[in-house]
């Protein structure tokens, strides 16, 4: 069996494969070290015994990996050398990096024999071209790393394959995914290959996010730090902006509960500037087949869909608002120049399936 972790800096979130590749048996843990679990270690082992699984029961266990850096572009086996690589990257996603780090350090303390393999959320990115990924900064700046890197790659990945199982062929296929939760992406895809993502050098650029303030005038950002202090802008930047920021509140479904008019402009700045991206996005493809929405806010919030798919009626996409409404697969109208679906990622999946095929390589 096959354990897959995704941990976050105050929840875990398990899954267990059997050798098939299906799902047997998941378990979930929040609020870590306030209220619920004492931490990491003490989560695994609670959210194992829910599963009725021991350590022993498990061959492998595989984890999601924010940020990869430039190193780290596919699925691994855990190393010494790799895991000091993603301690390394801790700094370009400090809301998740050291709690994957933590991850995989309770479960080696739990299976210190086990084998771990690590995905990583920038590794789906690696096929941008260098125009995209390229900042127009001093060389020796760039040289140090400095460039655009993407994320949510697992749940792109994890897209790209179940269009191909369930739909249709990706070949020859221009995709707009927007992958939308509390952190929210936008994905160029072209013939199965991010061209192009939203997010940056850290999972701060781009959408506006639950907390994260999205892309903003590096004067911002200057400003903030003056201001506040490096650590104060960035606390700030990351966890008290977005939608927090706009109306009070990071959650998109109390939004739509509150009928403010705070809540209300919220709800249209995330919906206009998701828009607005995907506009150079769809440069970056050279056209539009598709759209994709996945995440919690992409599949269950049918006003949010229904805004950007409005924003987007002048590139070809015609949405079918019934069907829209009741959160089919197809949401596109007979004739509409676009298709457009509403796809789950399971990411967990894609995570073990990346795990197995670096297992029966060798690794």
């Amino acid at each position: 069996m096959l354990l897959v972790v995704n941990a976050g800096s105050s929840s875990l979130k398990l899954a267990v494969f059997d050798g098939t590749l299906t799902e047997i048996a998941q378990a979930r843990a929040e609020r870590i070290g306030t209220g619920g679990p004492a931490d990491h270690r003490a989560a695994l082992g609670t959210g194992l015994a829910e599963m009725g699984i021991s350590p022993s029961d498990l061959t492998a266990a595989a984890h999601r990996v924010v940020h990869g850096g430039a190193g780290l572009t596919a699925p691994c086996r855990i190393t010494p050398s790799v895991e000091a690589e993603i301690e390394a990257c801790a700094a370009l996603a400090p809301l998740h990096n050291p709690a994957n780090l933590t991850g995989i350090r309770s479960l080696a303390a739990l299976a210190p024999d086990l084998p771990q393999y690590a995905s990583f959320d920038t590794a789906f990115h690696a096929t941008n071209p260098a125009l995209a990924t390229t900042y127009a900064l001093p060389l020796a700046e760039r040289n140090r790393g400095l460039r655009r890197f993407g994320f949510h790659g697992l749940s792109y990945a994890a897209i790209v394959r179940k269009v191909k199982e369930n739909i249709e062929s990706v070949a020859k296929k221009r995709f707009l995914v927007f992958h939308l939760g509390n952190g929210a992406s936008a994905c160029a895809i072209r013939d199965g290959q991010s061209v192009a993502s939203t997010m940056g050098y850290s999972p701060l650029d781009g959408l506006t996010m639950g907390t994260r303030a999205g892309n903003l005038d590096p004067a911002v950002v200057l400003d903030l730090a003056a201001r506040h202090g490096v650590e104060g802008a960035s606390r700030l930047l990351n966890r008290e902006s977005g939608l927090l920021g706009l109306a009070r509140a990071a959650d998109m479904r109390a939004l739509q509960q509150a009928g403010t008019p705070e809540a209300a402009f919220a709800r249209d700045h995330f919906a206009y500037w998701a828009a607005r991206h995907a506009g150079s996005l769809i440069v970056a493809m050279g056209g539009l087949d598709a759209i994709v929405f996945t995440g919690g806010i992409g599949e269950k919030d049918a006003a949010i869909r229904a805004a950007i798919l409005d924003h987007l009626a002048f590139a070809g996409a015609a949405h079918d608002p019934a069907r829209n409404a009741e959160g089919a697969v197809a949401l596109h109208q007979p004739g509409s120049r676009v298709a457009i679906w509403i796809v789950p990622s399971e990411e967990e999946r894609q995570i073990a399936i990346e795990a197995m095929t670096v297992r029966e390589g060798g690794a």
